[in-house]
């Protein structure tokens, strides 16, 4: 079986007849399930690559040894993460499960790449303010809001202005990881910034509904149900993009969030400039939030709320890493004197 590099590989070429017509398939399958826009588009591009390293045979006729072989290669020439690998396996069992409909008693039998249970890295509060203090306007905002509510950087992005009561002091997480809505804390030292943004958004929505748009994504359901929500002011985002663009799935011209990887370039920035060691990401500001919390007494209980997670045993792995050292313990080193 010849195998290709990844980025040889990955075509868009419909020249074949019956490729296309497979991903369109594969597309529809994902929009029925409501996966998100980066879940397509990933599935898709792993398919694809499944099906042009075994010389574009249709993946019926193809099965375990495949599979397993193609999962090898990865791992093996490719030298991916097990993330990556585990990622590849989903598309695949998308695929033949959901797409052909063939339940294949071996594809229960494909072993999972194990990941490895990593330390979170976290900020010591020093850390957050002086990447915090290389910021400044919409990311510095971001930035704050993430490490003063716990969210993910999605789940930042795609607040949309009814989210946030000012009243009540909490942000509404619609939506987050597992397709669940949460409530988390709105930072009442960002209430004044965050005003601010909702005056800017409504500039942006207002001068978009003079030249005719002003639609917000909604989802299917919801469009449907209330086909005037989506200009509605509420349903617009906190953190509109400058500009418009075409939304990907209808191809209608739409003001999206503001890109994620945006905040991604500044904060590195950032990180060098306060002259931080340690790797620091949008998501580090989640782990910092749920640590400084832990460190200040909180409930673990009430983290694991605050932070979305399913069980309070992923919660947990951040009393790994609270202000004591190796699990509290103080070094005999320390004692000597």
């Amino acid at each position: 079986m010849d195998y290709q590099p990844q980025k040889s590989v990955i075509s868009t070429d419909a020249s074949a007849p019956s490729r296309p017509r497979l991903l369109d398939e594969v597309r529809r399958r994902i929009r029925v399930k409501h996966y998100s826009l980066r879940t397509e588009r990933v599935y898709i591009a792993w398919i694809r690559r499944f099906i042009l390293a075994n010389g574009k045979r249709h993946p019926r006729d193809l099965g375990q040894p495949e599979i397993e072989a193609f999962l090898s290669h990865l791992a093996v020439e490719g030298q991916v993460s097990a993330s990556t690998q585990n990622q590849a396996l989903s598309a695949l069992l998308f695929l033949y499960r959901e797409v052909l409909a063939m339940e294949l008693p071996w594809l229960d039998g494909i072993v999972r790449a194990k990941r490895p249970q990593r330390v979170p890295t976290v900020l010591s509060k020093q850390e957050v303010a002086a990447v915090l203090a290389h910021l400044d306007g919409r990311m510095w905002l971001i930035a704050s809001l993430l490490y003063g509510t716990g969210m993910r950087v999605l789940e930042c992005m795609r607040l949309r202005v009814k989210d946030v009561d000012f009243s009540r002091n909490e942000i509404t997480v619609r939506e987050g990881k597992g397709a669940k809505d949460r409530r988390t804390v709105l930072p009442q030292s960002l209430a004044s910034a965050l005003e601010r943004e909702v005056v800017r958004a409504r500039a942006l929505h207002d001068d978009d509904l003079r030249q005719g748009f002003g639609e917000a994504y909604l989802p299917a359901a919801l469009a449907r149900k209330y086909p005037q929500a989506a200009r509605d002011f509420g349903w617009q985002y906190l953190f509109p993009a400058a500009r418009r663009s075409l939304d990907p799935k209808s191809g209608q011209e739409r003001r999206h969030h503001v890109d994620p990887e945006s905040l991604g370039r500044v904060l590195r920035r950032a990180r060098l400039r306060a002259d931080i060691a340690k790797p620091v990401t949008a998501h580090t500001f989640r782990h910092s939030f749920a640590t400084h919390l832990l460190e200040r007494g909180y409930d673990i209980r009430t983290v694991q709320e605050l932070l979305g997670h399913k069980d309070v045993a992923t919660t947990q792995i951040y009393t790994h890493v609270l202000n004591r050292g190796a699990g509290g313990v103080l070094s005999p080193l320390d004692g000597l004197g």
